[in-house]
C-alpha cells in the first residue's frame, strides 16, 4: 500500500496575506504591514494616529478603486473618481465592503425604511395583497406625487409629421399637503419683518436679506410696493406680493431678474434642508420663525388617503411602519401568503436582522437624519448580515459607537460571524471589550497627527498587553469609583417627558455636579435629555451631528481663531484684515487660495498640483511681506495649537482672543493639530473635539454632551474626564449622555434608562451615586459597571 502523501499546498491559496508596502496617505510614514485574511484584525492607537488613513484612505480605498477600474470608461464617467493612494506595492487585497460612521441622509423625505430597502419590499407587499387594490407599488409611496396630464405630442414617421393625442396618469402615494414630509409649516411674521418700518429702513429681519445689495435692488425695482411706506399701512395686494407673489420676471436696471415673494423664497431657499446643516444664524432664525406642526390631512404618516385606505389583515402601510421593527417582524411571520412567499421572505430576513443587531427597536417610519452615528453604521451592516458573498473585506469604524456594553457582546458575535463565514474583517476600535476578540492587532502611534503614523506593533492581543506601548499600557485601565461625589447646587426638573418611547418621564437632574444618563441603545437617554434639555435657556449643548467642512475649511477658520489673528494683522501692518484671508482678497490668484491647482481628467482620478504661482502657501507673495510678531500668516498657518498657543500669549505676538479658543483646543486634546490642516484630513474623533473646544467659551450654565468619548483612545478618555471636572469645578454643570464605564464610574450622579430598548424602555430604573448604582446591580449597566469596576 503507497504511503500516503500530504499533497502540498496549491498555489492558489497561498496568497492569504494582504500586503501593504510604503504607505504615506495623510501622515503615514512609509509603513509596510502584513494583515492575515480571513481572519479579524482590529487597529489601535490614539485618535488622530493614522489608523483610519491605513485602513479606509489606503486599503480599503485602492480596493474600489480597483474594482471601479473594471468597468467601461463610459461606466466610470458617472462612479466617483479615485486616485491611487500613496503607497508602493499593495498585494493580495480583495474586494473592500466599508461600513463606516457617515451619518445617513438627512433628508426630511428619508426614513430608516427607504435607507434599508424594506419599505419597498412593504409596498409591493401592499401593491399585491392589499384590500382594496389601488395601484402599482408606487401608489403606496411618499415620495411620488399623484398626476395626470394629456396633450398632442408631434412625432416623425417615415418622413410626415403626425399629431396623437396622449394622455397618462401616475398614481403616487404622497400626502399632497405636506409633500410627504409627515410636517407642515407655518411662519411667524413678526420674526419675518418689523412692520413699523418700510423696507428702505431695513424692516426685513431674514437673515442675508439686506436692501444694500441685490435684494434691494429686485425689491425696489419690481415696483409692487412703496419702499418708503411702512409695511403694517401696506394695502392686502402689497402684503400679498411681499409675501406671496409666485415668481415673476422683472427688468432691474436693463438686468431681467425674478421676483418671489418671501415665503416660497424662505421655503426653497431654507426649508428645502435638513436643520441640522444650516449655518447656526439661518437656524437661529428658522427655529424663531417657523414651527413645524404635524400635517393634519396625513396624520404626520407622509401618505395621502388612497394609500392608507389599502390593507391587510386590518393594517395599512403607515400602520405597519409606525409599528416598533421587532413587532412587525412578528406581523410578518404570521403572514401566510403562498402567492408572495419570496417576498415575504426576504422582508422576514431584513427585519430579522434589525433585531439581530440590537436595532429591533427604531420603526421604518423614523427620521434617517434622527439616528446616532452607532445607529447609522448598523443600519448599513444589515444588508450585509444575510449576504453569501465569501472572500470579501468588510471595513469597520468603531463598530461599538452608541453602545452599551451589553450590546457590545452582540456586535462581538456580528463581527465573529461575519469573519467564520471565510471573510477578512478589518476594524478601527478603541473598546477593550471589542479589541478582546481580535486575532491579529495593529497598533499605530506613537502619538497623532505628524507624531503618529508609524506602527508600533504587530500581533496578539496578548503580546500588545505586554508591548508597552500607549494603547498596550492603557488595555486593563480601570477607573475607580470616587470616593466622594460632589453636592449638588439645585435641580433642573424634567416633567412628563413623553418624546419618542419616554413614558412621562419625570426626573430631576442634579446642577453644579457631572450627571451621566446612560442605558442600552435606543431605551430613550438622547430622547430625554435632546427632547427636554437641550432647548432651554442657558443650556450649551455638544452633540454629535458631523461637522461641514471643505477642503478650504481648517480648525482655524471653523473655530474663528482666524478672525482675531486677521485682525491683529491687519492692525501691525495698517492694512485690511480681508488680505489675511486665503478665501478673500489675499488668494492667490492662480490657485484661488488653495494652495494646489485640481485637474479634473474625466473618468481617471483627478489631479492635484502644488501651485506655483504661492508654492502652496495660498497667499498673495506681497501679504506675505507682512508680519506679526516676526511671522508671517502663512507661517502661522503651518503652526500646531501648542506652538501658537505660545505664539499669541505672550511677548509682541500676544493676542488674547486667539490666546483663549487655543487654549480651549489644547484642554480637549487637540494640541497637535496644525492651524491650517484642511477639516477633511480630520479622523471622527478630532472632528467631535474640535467641535467641543468651539463650544467651550460660550456662556452657559448646563453643558450637554452627547457620548464625548466618541473616537477617544482609551488614553485620551482620562484627559477627557479631566476636562469635564474642570469644567463641573468652574461652576458649571455638564449632563453627559454615555455608554463608557469610565465615565459612568467618575460621575457624580447616574441616571440610567431602560430596562430594554424602543417599547420595553422609556423609563428611569435608576437614580444615584455610581456606588449605589453598582451595590444594586438591578440593571444591566449597572452589572456591567460592577464587573468593570472589580476588573
Amino acid at each position: 500500500m503507497a504511503e500516503a502523501h500530504s499533497p502540498a499546498q496549491h498555489q492558489a491559496d497561498s496568497h492569504d496575506l494582504i500586503r501593504v508596502h510604503g504607505a504615506r496617505v495623510n501622515n503615514l510614514k512609509d509603513i509596510s504591514l502584513e494583515i492575515p485574511k480571513r481572519r479579524l484584525t482590529v487597529f489601535t492607537g490614539v485618535s488622530g494616529s493614522g489608523k483610519s488613513s491605513l485602513v479606509f484612505s489606503t486599503i480599503a480605498a485602492e480596493s474600489q478603486r480597483m474594482i471601479n477600474e473594471t468597468y467601461s470608461a463610459f461606466v466610470q464617467g458617472f462612479m466617483p473618481t479615485l486616485a491611487r493612494p500613496d503607497v508602493d506595492v499593495l498585494e493580495g487585497l480583495t474586494t473592500a465592503i466599508i461600513v463606516d460612521q457617515q451619518r445617513l441622509g438627512s433628508d426630511p423625505r428619508s426614513t430608516v425604511g427607504t435607507a434599508t430597502d424594506a419599505n419597498a419590499m412593504l409596498r409591493i407587499l401592499f401593491s399585491r395583497l392589499g384590500q382594496p387594490h389601488i395601484g402599482s407599488a408606487q401608489a403606496f409611496s411618499f415620495n411620488v406625487a399623484s398626476i395626470s396630464g394629456s396633450g398632442a405630442v408631434s412625432m416623425e414617421r417615415a418622413g410626415r409629421t403626425t399629431k396623437e393625442r396622449r394622455s397618462f396618469s401616475i398614481t403616487g402615494g404622497m400626502c399632497s399637503r405636506c409633500e410627504g414630509r409627515g410636517s407642515v409649516t407655518d411662519f411667524d411674521l413678526s420674526a419675518l419683518y418689523d412692520d413699523s418700518l418700510s423696507l428702505r429702513e431695513g424692516a426685513l429681519t431674514i437673515p442675508g436679506y439686506s436692501m444694500d445689495g441685490w435684494f434691494g435692488r429686485i425689491f425696489s425695482g419690481s415696483g409692487f410696493f412703496d419702499m418708503d411706506k411702512p409695511i403694517r399701512k401696506y394695502t392686502k395686494k402689497e402684503l400679498h406680493d411681499l409675501l406671496y407673489r409666485e415668481p415673476t420676471k422683472i427688468k432691474v436696471e436693463g438686468i431681467n431678474l425674478t421676483y418671489e415673494g418671501l415665503i416660497p423664497k424662505i421655503q426653497k431657499s431654507m426649508l428645502a434642508k435638513d436643520r441640522e446643516a444650516m449655518q447656526p444664524h439661518i437656524r437661529a432664525f428658522v427655529e424663531r420663525a417657523i414651527t413645524f406642526t404635524t400635517c393634519p390631512d396625513c396624520d404626520g404618516t407622509r401618505l395621502n388617503d388612497g394609500a392608507r385606505s389599502s390593507k391587510i389583515k386590518g393594517l395599512n402601510i403607515a400602520d405597519l411602519c409606525a409599528m416598533q421593527i421587532s413587532d412587525l417582524a412578528g406581523w410578518v411571520r404570521d403572514l401566510d401568503e403562498p402567492t408572495v412567499a419570496p417576498l415575504v421572505t426576504g422582508l422576514r430576513h431584513l427585519l430579522d436582522s434589525f433585531a439581530e443587531i440590537g436595532l429591533g427597536y427604531l420603526s421604518l417610519d423614523r427620521s434617517s437624519g434622527t439616528l446616532s452615528g452607532g445607529e447609522a453604521q448598523r443600519t448599513k451592516m444589515i444588508r450585509h448580515l444575510g449576504s453569501s458573498l465569501t472572500d470579501v473585506t468588510y471595513v469597520f469604524d468603531e463598530p461599538t459607537i452608541g453602545l452599551h456594553p451589553h450590546d457590545i457582546e452582540r456586535m462581538n458575535v456580528l463581527l465573529l460571524q461575519l469573519r467564520d463565514k471565510g471573510n477578512t474583517v478589518l476594524v478601527v476600535e478603541h473598546k477593550p471589550e471589542a479589541i478582546a476578540i481580535a486575532e491579529h492587532v495593529v497598533d499605530l502611534g506613537p502619538g497623532a497627527g505628524s507624531a503618529g503614523g508609524e506602527v508600533m506593533f504587530e500581533g496578539t492581543v496578548a503580546g500588545l498587553r505586554a508591548s508597552g506601548t500607549v494603547t498596550g499600557r492603557h488595555l486593563d485601565d480601570r477607573a475607580a469609583l470616587k470616593p466622594a461625589t460632589r453636592t449638588p447646587t439645585g435641580v433642573l426638573e424634567v416633567r412628563g417627558a413623553s418624546t419618542h418611547n419616554l413614558r412621562e418621564v419625570d426626573v430631576d437632574l442634579p446642577l453644579g455636579v457631572l450627571v451621566v444618563v446612560t442605558g442600552v441603545a435606543g431605551s430613550g437617554k438622547s430622547s430625554l435629555i435632546h427632547g427636554s434639555v437641550s432647548g432651554r435657556d442657558g443650556v450649551v449643548s455638544v452633540d454629535q451631528a458631523g461637522i461641514k467642512g471643505s477642503r478650504r475649511s481648517n480648525p482655524a477658520t471653523y473655530t474663528g481663531l482666524l478672525d482675531p489673528i486677521r485682525k491683529a494683522f491687519a492692525k501691525a501692518n495698517g492694512v485690511k484684515p480681508a488680505l489675511f484671508s486665503a478665501n478673500s482678497e489675499g488668494a492667490c490668484p492662480a490657485c484661488n487660495g488653495a494652495g494646489v491647482i485640481y485637474t479634473d481628467l474625466a473618468m481617471m482620478a483627478g489631479v492635484a498640483t502644488v501651485c506655483e504661482e504661492c508654492d502652496g502657501k495660498r497667499f498673495l507673495a506681497e501679504v506675505l511681506e507682512y508680519t506679526f510678531g516676526g511671522k508671517d500668516i502663512s507661517e502661522v498657518l503651518a503652526m500646531s495649537v501648542d506652538e501658537a498657543r505660545e505664539f499669541f500669549g505672550a511677548g509682541e505676538a500676544r493676542t488674547p482672543a486667539a490666546h483663549t479658543l487655543l487654549t480651549h483646543l489644547a484642554d480637549v486634546g487637540l494640541g497637535y493639530l496644525r492651524l491650517g490642516q484642511p477639516l477633511t484630513t480630520l479622523s471622527g474623533g478630532e472632528r467631535q473635539r474640535l467641535k467641543l473646544a468651539t463650544h467651550l467659551g460660550e456662556t452657559g450654565g448646563v453643558y450637554v454632551l452627547d457620548e464625548p468619548t466618541t473616537g477617544l483612545h482609551l488614553a485620551d478618555v482620562e484627559q477627557l474626564l479631566g476636562l469635564l471636572d474642570r469644567l463641573v469645578d468652574s461652576g458649571k454643570s455638564v449632563i453627559v449622555i454615555e455608554h463608557h464605564q469610565a465615565v459612568m464610574a467618575h460621575a457624580d450622579w447616574i441616571i440610567d434608562l431602560g430596562p430594554g430598548a424602543g417599547h420595553d424602555g422609556g423609563r428611569v430604573v435608576f437614580e444615584g451615586t455610581p456606588a449605589e448604582l453598582v451595590a444594586d446591580r438591578s440593571t444591566l449597566t449597572g452589572q456591567h459597571l460592577a464587573a468593570y469596576v472589580k476588573g
